[in-house]
């Protein structure tokens, strides 16, 4: 079989799409590990009970940030060998929706069931007081394709994207893991998560004027917004470690926010 030069350019063309297919595969991997979590009940001094998060929901977390960087991967690779398209678009939405909507609801489904099984109820539960959890899901798809068709996002986003609130879930089981500034039993609180829950999926579905973090050009004058909240996040990240995910997370809304006629 003999390969011509345009056959050989519309396989090299599929490359991106292969990466945006690792960023879905990562995605399921979480998945996985988040629906076997594995959790342990410890019984200690006067009947409380101590939930021990279990390590598979830590590995999911870090499969949900190397799809990220999968995801950054793919669109840099379609801009350098100019392999942009229709399909790249779809499958990366695609892709998205279940990395960065489903697996982050999953995870915040299992913080909110170990927040009910330190309860002395425990086991009357009802699984519908876990379902909300299900709303990161359905807004993140609702984020996703909204941006497929609103023209307005080019220069700046419309609500928060989705891959980003992803990381804000997929970081609280690493605070919980790490007992990040013993904040453990603050994040596994099913007053805190429902709060995040509604808070997230809330930004990620609103019209408010999100700066894009793609640096378009190297001027400090364009990308002077860009370049304080790397400022702030190295910081944070330098003093809250993982806790310092859902503070750049709000850094990045209220930076926005409040310089939102440049970004508009």
């Amino acid at each position: 079989m003999v390969y011509r030069p345009s056959t050989v350019n519309q396989y090299m063309k599929q490359i991106p799409n292969l990466f945006t297919l690792l960023n879905l595969v990562f995605g399921c991997i979480a998945i996985i590990l988040i629906l076997q979590p594995g959790e342990t009940i410890t019984t200690v001094d006067q009947g409380n009970l101590i939930i021990n998060l279990p390590e598979k929901l830590a590995y999911a977390s870090f499969f949900i940030f190397a799809a990220g960087l999968i995801d950054f991967l793919d669109g840099f690779l379609a801009r350098l060998m100019k392999a942009s398209s229709e399909m790249g678009k779809q499958l990366d939405s695609l892709s998205d929706a279940v990395t960065f909507g489903v697996a982050p609801a999953m995870i915040m489904y299992q913080l909110l069931r170990m927040s009910y099984l330190k309860e002395e109820s425990a086991l009357d539960t009802s699984v519908w007081l876990l379902l909300p959890a299900l709303l990161i899901a359905c807004c993140a798809v609702w984020r996703l394709a909204k941006f497929n068709i609103d023209e307005r996002q080019s220069i700046s986003f419309r609500g928060v994207p989705t891959p980003i609130t992803g990381f804000v879930v997929a970081a609280l089981p690493l605070i919980v893991w790490y007992n990040t500034w013993d904040l453990a039993s603050v994040i596994v609180n099913r007053w805190m998560l429902y709060g995040i829950t509604l808070l997230i999926s809330y930004l990620m579905v609103s019209d408010l004027p999100i700066m894009s973090l793609k640096f378009k050009d190297y001027s400090l004058r364009n990308n002077q917004p860009k370049l304080i909240l790397v400022v702030l996040a190295i910081i944070l990240a330098v003093v809250f470690q993982w806790a310092a995910i859902p503070l750049i997370y709000l850094a990045y809304v209220v930076l926005s926010l409040l310089l939102r006629k440049q970004i508009s």
